[in-house]
């Protein structure tokens, strides 16, 4: 399912945003101190990442068959920044992201069909954040809106974001403030749908129900010595509406069928620390461990390595290794187990109890004259990933970084 490669997808981008983090630098100063009001351009990302997955668990129909799916994904930002006549620093930071994904799974809620819209769709989220920091300080706070639309869903999300430093530079606290307002399609497997219309037309869904979600981000990082640095990051959120989906279907001991059913609201409550130690001029060992719990009863743990090397000046290898342990929610049960009393119900793998391996490595190309000669053309990265889960789901995801400057 989407589910599983938007959190691979997600956890890569992570992994790259150790090394291509936007940074932010003060324009030319002349001798009276003067700095541009003019709005200029200061990079362009790109991003392309392309994801396949197998597997035979299928949460549409029940837990069992294909969850065959692939995704074409791009992003493109661009940061922009100007100062104003008190000398703060506007940073505006426009991103958009296109997807599109074929999934084999998705199209299963109609069986009949040869096809179906939602076998393949394109999903576009166009985002918008601004920031305003003290150079001096290094103080910032700003805001981020935000449009997300596919086929069955669209949502709208707005930010806020705050950093605060420490007189020495050594301490950073950051908090940031998300709320994501959805909107969904109940559609359900066919053989829940009512009765045909009167125009012998089966409706393609039972309306639309909304889905709330708020969360925030409290983060401190210290510089402990000139070798080693920590981050500790506690991320509560909490969701409201329809959480279930729909079209996925649970089967019981009966052999009865119905939609799946979830509790209406969720808790979640994730705590992580990082740790980045500089062995050598051309090593780092970047560490990064994280709890998950919630109120549905699922557990997590995950612990990351991620080891660096720069091979020369400007060409840097950089392996990494992921492993998760998860303990499904008590609403979870394979196909036909499910026991008819249950009020909530689930036969999604992603919610059940299970381990994964995520592992892989990137070249990331840096030289001083830019990419292939083209000095604008500052960094180019390659990244490939696999990732395999005790349930038998298998991915590869390759992703390619280009910034501009």
């Amino acid at each position: 399912m989407r589910k599983i490669y938007l959190h691979v997808l997600l956890l890569f981008l992570g992994v790259l945003s150790a090394h291509g983090q936007i940074k932010i630098k003060p324009a030319p100063a002349d001798s009276s101190n003067y700095q541009s009001r003019k709005l200029k351009l200061d990079e362009i990302n790109l991003v392309s990442a392309y994801y396949h997955q197998n597997g035979n668990n299928s949460a549409v129909t029940g837990g069992i068959g294909t969850e065959k799916l692939t995704d074409f994904a791009n992003t493109i930002d661009l940061q922009m920044s100007n100062f104003n006549k008190a000398g703060k620093k506007n940073t505006f930071l426009f991103e958009l992201g296109v997807d599109h994904y074929t999934s084999a799974s998705s199209d299963k809620i109609d069986p009949s069909t040869i096809s179906s819209a939602s076998m393949a769709d394109t999903r576009i989220y166009p985002s918008l954040n601004w920031t305003q920091s003290n150079e001096k300080t290094g103080n910032a706070f700003g805001f981020t809106g935000s449009f997300s639309r596919e086929y069955d869903y669209q949502s709208l999300g707005a930010g806020f974001n705050l950093t605060r430093l420490s007189k020495d530079k050594n301490t950073q606290f950051d908090f940031k403030l998300q709320a994501f307002l959805d909107t969904w399609k109940v559609i359900l497997p066919i053989e829940l749908r009512p009765a045909t219309s009167g125009n012998g037309r089966e409706p393609r869904s039972e309306g639309s129900s909304p889905r709330n979600s708020f969360s925030t981000s409290f983060s401190i990082s210290q510089v402990i010595n000139p070798k080693l640095q920590a981050l500790i990051i506690i991320e509560p959120a909490y969701q409201k509406g329809l959480l279930a989906t729909k079209y996925q279907r649970d089967y019981f001991t009966d052999g009865s069928l119905r939609a799946e059913t979830l509790p209406d609201k969720r808790y979640k409550l994730p705590i992580a620390a990082r740790l980045n130690y500089f062995a050598t001029d051309q090593v780092i060992i970047r560490t990064y461990y994280r709890y998950f719990m919630d109120n549905w009863g699922i557990r997590a743990h995950t612990a990351e390595i991620e080891v660096p090397v720069k091979l020369t000046s400007f060409i840097s290898l950089s392996p990494f290794y992921r492993y998760n342990k998860q303990t499904g929610t008590r609403y979870f049960a394979p196909y036909g187990q499910h026991d008819t009393s249950a009020t909530y119900f689930t036969s999604d793998y992603d919610l059940s109890t299970l381990n994964s391996d995520f592992y892989g490595a990137g070249i990331r190309l840096a030289p001083p004259h830019g990419v292939f000669g083209w000095q604008h053309l500052n960094m180019l990265e390659l990244r490939y990933g696999h990732y395999s889960r005790s349930t038998g789901l298998v991915s590869n995801i390759i992703t390619l970084n280009l910034k501009v400057k």
